[in-house]
């Protein structure tokens, strides 16, 4: 916080605690790569038409037994509105072999011509089908991606998904893009033995002929594609119980588990007893955890962790590492429960509205639980991480040039979409901050948004009107780069702090933290208003007794700003 602001800080006003340890940021851009991102073959990243009807669930029957890596699964896809269209187009990566499709939702089924060609699966929807809600498609195969089926070093074979961005079609028929969410129900049938979880609530487990089991999944909220996932193995799990009571969405409780391999849990709980508190903490800040449950799975994904709703996979090596997963990354993941997940960017580009309120989310939990010193290390680092990309002196936050997701999981989306918000926070104070907040997730909960979205929020909580500061730090590159000097007035007794602002980047308007130090040492601390000009000088409003012994700016390395002396 600033000084001069009166604003007290809800943060530290809304729950007690004093656990956890710093977190480091170098855990969570997504590094940690089974394969090289561009040895993987090219996919669209576009929306569906518009002309496409939205879908509105999905059902998912999957068989896993037969011939692994092979599977054989059904989809059931139900349509917001009758199927007034000529053809249905679903992403289905061509490594999966169709063997029919249907329109109608019940017993009424009639097949329908289909072709299944550069990864798009068009259904033809015929005359006599157009009042129908729903396709359903049989189809089966050895995915080469977004459902990884292998065996770990004691050869037990395992199934994970691991979709994100825009890999669910290598394995699901769907709309394989997150402006387009939907209901989804998961029925696996796999070995006896085996634990089956995905996203959502358990809805029971059957017993087949054949020695098997079927289980089943099903969410009650909308989620997207990139997280729609199933984890099937020889898992065990290891109960957190029904943390966060009276902040689920129904006012009860959020059980929470943990699935590992079985020789993993005798390391836990571990951090994960925290992982109720980290819960009840983000409810606190912005409403109510937005689905069923939360799991925790020891998985295969490519990534240090994925924020699959209700199920959050964590890799495999994380588990097996001394002290296992840390806190940050579980707050992180969490933390994606509201921010990604319940309000999913509609387009690519503004990915930061997921990784950037994560990553700050995230560093609130530290300050939450071990205090103001430790966040302020987390923006720092945040900050240096900024300093040495070269992305962000190229492009901006939001970039709509891009056009592979993956691509966008840099600095810009994590650290400097972190620092924003942190900036953010401290131009409007805690409270307007954390209002403009829930204003957004309330708006846009099990839905999307975009940055505007954001923008108006803010906007609204605050009164203030908050364009500059969504241009200057998300729509053009880098920082503010600024030149200092400070001349002393002995007849009035006043400083005045001279400052030019680079061309590199352009000029900034900021909140501009300074520290003077005077002759008897002390050291004074206030915030100063640059306007967005190339040089300006400005009148300390302190009178002094004495000529100032140093005049600093952004001691703190709060502000994503680099500052010299001439």
């Amino acid at each position: 916080m600033s000084i001069g602001r009166a604003a007290p800080s809800l943060l530290a006003g809304v729950c007690a605690g004093a656990f956890a340890r710093a977190r480091r940021l170098t855990w969570r851009p997504l590094l940690m790569l089974a394969a090289p991102l561009a040895a993987q073959q090219p996919l669209s990243s576009a929306p569906p038409p518009p002309s496409q009807p939205a879908v509105e669930s999905y059902l998912f029957a999957l068989d896993l037994s037969a011939s692994l890596p092979h599977i054989v699964g059904t989809a059931r896809v139900r349509f917001d509105a009758p199927l007034a269209v000529d053809t249905v187009r679903l992403d289905l990566h061509a490594t999966m072999r169709v063997a029919g499709a249907w329109t109608g939702c019940g017993d009424d089924r009639v097949p329908a011509p289909w072709v299944h060609r550069d990864h798009v699966l068009r259904i033809a929807i015929v005359a006599a089908a157009r009042e129908a809600r729903c396709v359903h498609v049989a189809y089966s195969g050895a995915p080469r991606d977004g459902l990884i089926i292998s065996a770990d070093t004691a050869g037990r074979w395992s199934a994970f998904g691991d979709n994100f961005p825009n890999r669910a079609r290598f394995w699901l028929p769907t709309q394989d893009h997150p402006s387009r969410k939907a209901w989804v129900s998961f029925v696996v049938t796999a070995p006896a033995g085996w634990s089956v979880v995905a996203n959502g609530a358990l809805v029971g487990t059957q017993d087949t002929a054949d020695g098997r089991v079927t289980t089943t999944w099903r969410t009650e909220r909308p989620i997207p594609t990139y997280g729609m996932v199933i984890a099937a193995g020889p898992l065990t799990k290891f109960g957190l119980g029904e943390t966060a009571c009276g902040f689920a969405e129904d006012g009860g409780c959020v059980p929470q588990a943990v699935w590992t391999a079985p020789e993993q849990t005798r390391w836990l709980p571990g951090a994960f007893a925290q992982a109720g508190r980290i819960v009840e903490f983000f409810a606190q800040l912005v409403g109510a955890y937005p689905y069923e449950k939360l799991g925790h799975v020891q998985s295969r994904t490519r990534y240090g962790g994925m924020e699959n709703p209700s199920a959050i996979f964590y890799f495999d090596q994380g588990f097996r590492r001394t002290g296992g997963i840390d806190e940050g990354l579980i707050a992180h993941e969490t933390a994606h429960q509201w921010f990604g997940n319940a309000v999913t960017e509609r387009e690519w580009a503004h990915l930061w509205l997921s990784e950037g309120f994560a990553t700050f989310f995230a560093a609130l939990w530290t300050q939450h639980a071990r205090g103001d010193s430790a966040y302020a290390r987390e923006l720092a680092q945040m900050r240096e991480a900024v300093l040495k990309a070269d992305v962000v002196t190229r492009r901006a936050v939001i970039d709509s040039v891009e056009a592979d997701p993956n691509r966008l999981l840099n600095e810009n989306s994590y650290s400097k979409g972190g620092l924003v918000l942190a900036m953010l926070r401290e131009e409007l104070g805690d409270s307007a901050f954390l209002r403009g907040i829930r204003r957004y997730v309330t708006a846009h909960r099990h839905g999307t948004a975009m940055t505007d979205d954001l923008r108006r929020a803010m906007e609204g909580a605050s009164g203030r009107s908050l364009g500059w500061f969504f241009d200057q730090w998300l729509r053009k590159p880098g920082w503010a780069e600024l030149r200092t000097e400070w001349a002393w007035d002995a007849a009035t007794k006043r400083a005045t702090l001279l400052v030019e602002q680079g061309e590199r980047f352009g000029a900034y308007e900021l909140l501009l933290p300074i520290e003077v130090e005077t002759a008897r040492g002390e050291r004074l601390r206030a915030s100063i208003r640059l306007d967005a000009r190339a040089s300006q000088a400005i009148l300390l409003d302190h009178p002094f007794d004495a000529a100032p012994v140093a005049v600093r700016c952004a001691p703190d390395h709060r502000l994503l700003a680099t500052c010299r002396a001439k």
